[in-house]
Order: structure tokens, then C-alpha cells, then sequence
């Protein structure tokens, strides 16, 4: 099956938590790897205090249950002390991949 699906995020840090921020994500890596709906999942920063998420699912349901899994109720319990505002979610939906 074809990854079709998607989410990309970015995350804004607050002044001094960048390397709080960079931690959290590396270690949001184990959580996206027990999401068996989750295909693949990118962390990376775009530049010193903006990062980003992207991540694939093959269905519109894989991605749905997504949104009910841990790394998003982490994002929910430690995004206030990291960000600097409301995380920039967007679903997204791929055209082609390589």
C-alpha cells in the first residue's frame, strides 16, 4: 500500500529551550516506532529555534489514530513549558514519494 497520508508540524521553541526542545523530539523517536500506523516520522530543525515534525500512514485512519497516540498526548503535556506558541499541525496529503 502506497503512503498517501501525512502530518507535517512545526514547533516554535521558547527562548532558551531549544536544546529542551531537540531532546524531546529525539526521544519522541521511540514512541513513533510503537505506532504501528505511523510509517515513517521525521524530526528536524529549520533553523535555531524553529522545529519540525513530518510524519506518513498509509490510510486516512492510520493517521486519525495518530492523533490519539503518545507522542501527541506528550506534545500535549510538554509543549507549555517548551513552546513558544501553539504547535502549527497540518494534515497533508502526499502526491508522490521516492
Amino acid at each position: 500500500m502506497a503512503l498517501k497520508f501525512g502530518f507535517l508540524a512545526l514547533l516554535e521553541a521558547k527562548p532558551g529551550k531549544e536544546q529542551e526542545l531537540w531532546d524531546f523530539l529525539e526521544s519522541g523517536r521511540s514512541l513513533a516506532v510503537d505506532e504501528p500506523d505511523t510509517k515513517t516520522w521525521y524530526a528536524f530543525r529549520v533553523n535555531e529555534n524553529t522545529f519540525g515534525i513530518f510524519d506518513t500512514f498509509e490510510t486516512e485512519e492510520g493517521r486519525q489514530a495518530h492523533l490519539n497516540g503518545a507522542i501527541v498526548a506528550a506534545l500535549g503535556e510538554h509543549g507549555p513549558n517548551l513552546l513558544a506558541r501553539d504547535p502549527d499541525i497540518n494534515p497533508v496529503d502526499l502526491i508522490a514519494a521516492k
